[in-house]
C-alpha cells in the first residue's frame, strides 16, 4: 500500500514539491496506508517497530526526500508524544497523527545546539497557574502551515522567573493556531523548498499544560533522544537507494566510462546494505541506556550522511552533462543529499558529539 502511495500520489507531485510545493496530501495518503503505525503501540495495540518506520521512511526517501524529510518530523512528533506520560495528548492528538488526520513536526534544531553547547535556547516562557506565556524566534523549522489547527511541532523552552533567570527547561507539543504564534517564509532554499519551511515568532503566545509533554525535559530527553536520531537513517537511506538507483540508470548507456568512476553503485549498495543491518539491530534496542550506546546511534547516522555525500558526488559524475539539466533527478538527489550532511545534527555536530562522548567514556 505504501508503494502504491508512492506511485500514484508522490511520483506526480514530486517535481512540483521540488519546485517549492508543500502538500499534506501524500503524507495523508501514507497515513491512511499504515506507514506510521508501528511508531505508536499506543494507538495501534501492537509493538514498537522503530526499523519498519524507518524502511517507510526510505522508500518514501528514494523517490522524493522532500517528502521523506516531512515524514521524519511527523513520526518524531509522534515518537514525542508516544514516549510522554500525558494521556490526553495520546487519546486527542497522536490518533489523528497516526491515520494521517493531523500532521507532526520538531523544532529540536536549536534545544538540540543548545545541549550541546553550540548556541542559546531561543524560546523562554512565564509560567502561570494553567500554561506557559512563551516568547522568542526560531528559524527553519519544517512541516507546518500558519494557523493551521491539524498541524503540531515539539519545542523546548526556558522556564523563567519575572527577573528572566531561567528556572529550568520543559517540553510541550504546540499548534500551529495558538494565538500569539506566527509563521513567516524568510528565505528561499535550493532544495526542500515544498516542505513547508517557515520562521517562527511567539510574542506572548499563551500555551495550556495540556501540551506538556516534560518537566523537567532532561530525563524525557535521555528516553527520546536515541530514536530521534535514529529514525534520521531513513532519510539517509532512501536517499542513497535512489542514488544508486539512477547510477544504474546511467551505466546502461554510460558503462563504458562510468566504469573510471569511483564511489560505484554496487560498492555503495554494499555499504548501505551493511549499514541497515547494523540499523535494525540497534533499532531493536533504542531505549538502551548510557553514552556507549548513543554514541553508536550517532556513528550510525553519522555514516549515512558520509555515505550521503560520496553518493550526491558519484550521481552526478555517473549522469554526466544530464546530470545538469534542470529538473534531472541526479541534480536534485544531490541536493537533497546535502540536507542530510547539513541538518541537524550535521556532521559536524555529529562529529563533535562523538568526540566528547568518546572523552567522557575514556575518563570513567
Amino acid at each position: 500500500m505504501i508503494e502504491q502511495v508512492i506511485q500514484n500520489t508522490l511520483k506526480p507531485l514530486t517535481i512540483d514539491i521540488d519546485h517549492g510545493t508543500y502538500t499534506t496530501e501524500v503524507l495523508a495518503e501514507l497515513g491512511k496506508a499504515g506507514a506510521y503505525t508501528e511508531i505508536a503501540p499506543s494507538v495501534s495495540g501492537g509493538d514498537l517497530d522503530l526499523f519498519k518506520i524507518i524502511q517507510n521512511m526510505a522508500q518514501v526517501s528514494e523517490e522524493c526526500m522532500s517528502t521523506g524529510f516531512m515524514m521524519w518530523a511527523h513520526v518524531v512528533c509522534c515518537w514525542y508524544i508516544e514516549n510522554s506520560q500525558n494521556d490526553w495528548l495520546k487519546q486527542n492528538i497522536l490518533p489523528k497523527m497516526i491515520s494521517g488526520e493531523a500532521f507532526g513536526a520538531t523544532s529540536l534544531s536549536n534545544p538540540m545546539k543548545y545541549f550541546a553547547g553550540i548556541e542559546p535556547l531561543k524560546l523562554n516562557a512565564v509560567e502561570t497557574e494553567d500554561g506557559y506565556i512563551i516568547n522568542g524566534t526560531l528559524p527553519w523549522v519544517s512541516n507546518l502551515a500558519p494557523d493551521s489547527s491539524e498541524h503540531f511541532f515539539g519545542s523546548v523552552f526556558h522556564v523563567v522567573n519575572e527577573q528572566g533567570e531561567t528556572l529550568r527547561d520543559v517540553m510541550a507539543i504546540i499548534p500551529c493556531d495558538l494565538e500569539g504564534f506566527s509563521l513567516k517564509q524568510q528565505v528561499e532554499f535550493v532544495g526542500m523548498e515544498g516542505t513547508g519551511t517557515y520562521a517562527m515568532f511567539f510574542k506572548d503566545a499563551f500555551l495550556p499544560k495540556k501540551y506538556l509533554l516534560a518537566d523537567p525535559v532532561q530525563p524525557y530527553l535521555q528516553k527520546i533522544k536515541s530514536g530521534f536520531v535514529l529514525l534520521q537513517t531513513g532519510m539517509a537511506a532512501g536517499v542513497i537507494q535512489g542514488m544508486i538507483n539512477d547510477m544504474h540508470k546511467s551505466n546502461l548507456s554510460l558503462s563504458a566510462i562510468n566504469q573510471f568512476l569511483d564511489n560505484k553503485p554496487e560498492e555503495l549498495q554494499e555499504e548501505l546494505d551493511d549499514a541497515l543491518a547494523m540499523i535494525a539491530k540497534q533499532s531493536s534496542e533504542i531505549y538502551t541506556p548510557g553514552d556507549d550506546f548513543f554514541r553508536g546511534i550517532l556513528e550510525a547516522r553519522l555514516l549515512g550522511a558520509e555515505i550521503c555525500k560520496r553518493a550526491a558526488d558519484s550521481v552526478m559524475q555517473h549522469a554526466g552533462a544530464k546530470g545538469y539539466i534542470v529538473d534531472a533527478a541526479a541534480q536534485r538527489k544531490w541536493r537533497e543529499a546535502y540536507f542530510v550532511i547539513l541538518v541537524t545534527p550535521s556532521i559536524k555536530h555529529l562529529r563533535k558529539e562523538i568526540q566528547r562522548l568518546e572523552v567522557g567514556l575514556a575518563a570513567a
